[in-house]
């Protein structure tokens, strides 16, 4: 049987991108390819996937969201605050903490949908004015002491899964089934494939917009929340910058920035590309002066790479 390495190259590029990495830093530290360095490298890597995924379903319409890094950190002080009020059950706290984060959302792809400010200027406004809300509300301090019950879905575990990594599963895995297989997912590729023939095809291009934004604002909250468990802090200052990890992982994923092409595949391949790139680096002792150059320079040989591989 021919084998067509082409199409191969074409289809696994960021797979042999991925496993050339791992197997670079194997070589480079036998530390690395242990089971526990393993878990460590998924429970890390949670954070941003769950992020990287409201962020696929935003990109996808040609969209952008810079705001969830704020999102995140405002959502967690104020879950922090509400765990901490008498009356408060953990589970009501934990509801209250999405639907404000669906409700930033909403706010995001109201004004771009509406008053049409592009999804740059409105997700840059929403990221000043979310980090200034969550710094005024705690005062510039973090809220410490957050609940046992409460810290289980950061530091708890289901069998021998660690708890975040089991709720991010699941958020992959419910963001795949709509975006694969339901109509709203096919509306959100047309959308980005060409939006004035998916008006014409009388989809209510608005609502969809609005739709991924509260997404978005969603997954940064239960990013937030899995943060301010873990640490068992909630920090004003948090997220900082997390919007673009997330933007680097979906674009080594594959999503085009002009909408309409990418899958949560790829933005799952990029998130662990980032991830393992990150924990190499730590292992290998590189000063965190040099991380960010480092790891900058190798993802964008890898997109080079990735790129030729698919031509």
């Amino acid at each position: 049987m021919k084998i067509d390495f082409k199409t191969l190259s074409q289809k696994y590029g960021l797979v042999i991108v991925f496993l050339m990495l791992c197997l670079g830093l194997g070589l480079l530290t036998d530390r690395f390819l242990t089971v526990s360095n393993m878990v460590n490298v998924l429970r890390q890597s949670t954070i941003n996937g769950i992020i990287a995924i409201g962020m696929t379903y935003v990109i996808l319409t040609a969209g952008i969201d810079l705001s969830v890094g704020s999102i995140l950190a405002l959502t967690g002080v104020v879950t922090a605050s509400l765990l901490q009020s008498e009356g408060v059950s953990v589970p009501l706290a934990i509801v209250a903490g999405l639907t404000l984060g669906a409700l930033l959302g909403l706010v995001n792809g109201v004004i771009i949908t509406q008053f049409k400010v592009p999804p740059f200027v409105t997700t840059l406004g929403m990221m000043t004015i979310a980090r200034g809300l969550a710094l005024t509300f705690t005062e510039g301090r973090p809220i410490t002491g957050l609940p046992d019950g409460f810290r289980t879905i950061g530091t708890g575990s289901l069998g021998s899964i660690p708890m975040p990594i089991f709720i991010a599963l699941i958020a992959f895995l419910l963001g795949y089934i709509v975006l694969n297989h339901t109509t709203l997912g096919e509306y959100i590729f047309a959308l980005g494939n060409n939006p004035v023939a998916a008006r014409y095809a009388g989809i209510n291009t608005n609502v969809y917009i609005i739709f991924v934004y509260i997404v978005a604002g969603i997954l940064a909250a239960l990013a937030g929340m899995i943060l301010i468990a873990r640490l068992n802090s909630a920090q004003p200052t948090a997220g900082l910058a997390y919007e673009f990890d997330a933007i680097a992982a979906v674009v080594v994923g594959g999503t085009s920035f002009s909408g309409g092409e990418g899958s949560l595949w790829g933005t799952l391949l990029g998130v662990l590309v980032i991830a393992v790139l990150n924990n190499g680096l730590n292992l290998l002792n590189v000063s965190s002066f040099y991380q960010p150059v480092v790891t900058g320079v190798v993802i964008a040989l890898a997109l080079l790479f990735y790129k030729l591989l698919r031509r």
